[in-house]
């Protein structure tokens, strides 16, 4: 039984020994596994540093391409454009070659990365340093020594974005690709299968943004450092649009509406108190948009979007159109001392712009204030300076009786008293002169009483009407200044859609 159990044991170790044999010629481990063992134990007795290449001065030619997977996130606060590639390197490796017939017939390996030389291509506009920006793959190794590696990558560049027709904006991205250390004297780089341009067979559409130009080109840069060596590089430029379905409902239909109701508000009568709280009530709108369109667009960018400058506008002529309708409806309303406006504004507004404008409005002229108010008596000069002119006429009685006035001319309760005193004073023989100068100096009393009464009147008529006038001079430069408004926002919103819709096209 002893031997037997040793019997066992020493053939239970038997294939453990054969793997760990130098010799390849035991059936336990495939002609793949033995081909792979040479290939690496070779690559590691010359080491992967360095190019594998038979001559130093031989360039190594490397074909580089770029398949698009995914945009993963488009961060324009930030600068910075996130994507999900597929690269494919190709390059031919001397170390790597063997005969098909000594090893099955096998063409193809697979062998890890990290074991192999690669070539040190970088994305030199790499935004994210803590972002690694390959994972390991295998190598696929060809008889002949050709080598295929296609690594996955997330990849963040920089990418400067204009927001000048936001939303409607399209923005061109840029990736660039080169060897950190090798120029073109070592290292020469071309399209993989000869395509200037990024694969999009297992392109998957983004949400908010569409692919409408891919194309890419090879330069070579003279660096400072290095002037006479160049360093070829393959940039693959990507142009998005953005997609407006969103934004049309959070902006472009709001800003619509809102733009509407500007227009109305330069129609509303400047002293209606219903264009004040119309006028705030817009303006507070366009302010909300406005903090929405800053959330949406970088805080630092280069350009401003028109329609940001759009609504400061519409922000502006509001203001200027709200403020002109709280001066008229205070005057309106308030009845407080009102200040006649300043002549060059009277006759830029009344004078100039209402005409072009064709608004009329008849405005009261001092000289029409005086004309009304004439006094219906002919050629009556009354006292001035406390000097008597006495250069009205009265009828001379043909004679004086007792029985004194006339029926007609003693209607005059003052007249009629004056009389009485005087009949009460003189006797039937006095002088007809006399009575005739009392009555003259009566009259004249009277008539100063009466004066005096019409020009108080006649002030406060005037004052009243200088009111009137002053105010429906500063209605017809709201008026005016409206229009102005009304046709300078309406040129704003034409000239607006037809800049939007030509930087599209």
């Amino acid at each position: 039984m002893g031997r037997l159990a040793r019997f066992m044991l020493g053939f239970s170790i038997l294939p453990l020994l054969a793997i760990d044999s130098p010799k390849h010629d035991f059936p336990f481990v495939s002609k793949e596994k033995q081909l792979i063992k040479f290939l690496l134990d070779r690559y590691a007795q010359f080491g992967r540093i360095g190019r594998p290449v038979i001559n130093t001065s031989e360039i190594i030619t490397v074909k580089f391409g770029l398949s698009l997977i995914q945009i993963l996130k488009v961060d324009e606060k930030n600068q910075v454009l996130e994507t999900n590639v597929w690269e494919t390197f190709t390059w031919k490796d001397m170390l790597l070659t063997w005969n098909p017939n000594e090893h099955e017939g096998i063409t193809k390996v697979r062998v890890p990365s990290d074991q192999v030389w690669i070539p040190d291509l970088k994305l030199y506009n790499f935004a994210d340093p803590r972002l690694k920006e390959q994972r390991e793959t295998l190598v696929v190794v060809e008889y002949d020594g050709a080598v295929m590696w296609m690594p996955q990558a997330i990849l963040r560049s920089n990418c400067p974005f204009s927001t000048t027709y936001f939303p409607f904006d399209a923005q061109m991205c840029r990736l660039k690709f080169g060897s950190w250390t090798y120029d073109g004297t070592q290292l020469d780089l071309e399209f993989f299968q000869d395509a200037q341009m990024m694969s999009l067979a297992n392109y998957l559409s983004a949400t908010e943004w569409d692919i409408v130009d891919n194309f890419a080109n090879k330069t070579e840069f003279f660096y400072d450092c290095c002037p006479n060596q160049p360093y070829p590089d393959l940039t693959f430029y990507i142009k998005i649009k953005r997609k407006v379905a969103f934004y049309t409902f959070i902006l472009i239909l709001p800003c619509a509406l809102l733009s509407l109701l500007t227009l109305v508000i330069f129609w509303v009568p400047p002293e209606s108190p219903a264009k004040l709280v119309l006028g705030m009530n817009v303006f507070v709108a366009f302010f909300v948009l406005l903090l929405l369109l800053a959330e949406s667009t970088p805080k630092a960018a280069e350009s401003v979007p028109l329609i940001g400058t759009y609504f400061c506008l519409s922000m502006i002529m509001i203001t200027l159109s709200t403020i002109l309708a709280v001066i008229v409806t205070n005057m309106f309303f308030r009845g407080v001392r009102i200040n006649r406006a300043p002549a060059w504004l009277r006759k830029l507004m009344i004078d100039i712009v209402a005409r072009i404008f064709c608004i009329r409005d008849k405005i009261v002229e001092d000289q029409q204030m005086e004309s009304s108010q004439k006094v219906v008596c002919s050629q009556v000069r009354l006292l001035n300076d406390g000097k008597e002119e006495q250069t009205f006429r009265l009828p001379k009685p043909p004679s004086m009786q007792n029985t004194g006035l006339t029926q007609h001319q003693q209607q005059n309760s003052g007249l009629q008293h004056v009389f009485e005193q005087n009949n009460c004073n003189t006797s039937p023989d006095s002088n007809d002169n006399d009575r005739f100068t009392i009555l003259k100096s009566s009259l004249a009393a009277d008539l100063r009483k009466i004066r005096e009464i019409m020009e108080f009147y006649k002030d406060k008529k005037e004052k009243a009407e200088k009111k009137e006038k002053y105010l429906r001079e500063w209605r017809v430069i709201c008026c005016v200044t409206d229009r102005l408004f009304f046709v300078l926002y309406l040129f704003v919103n034409i000239s607006m859609i037809i800049v939007i819709f030509y930087g599209i096209n």
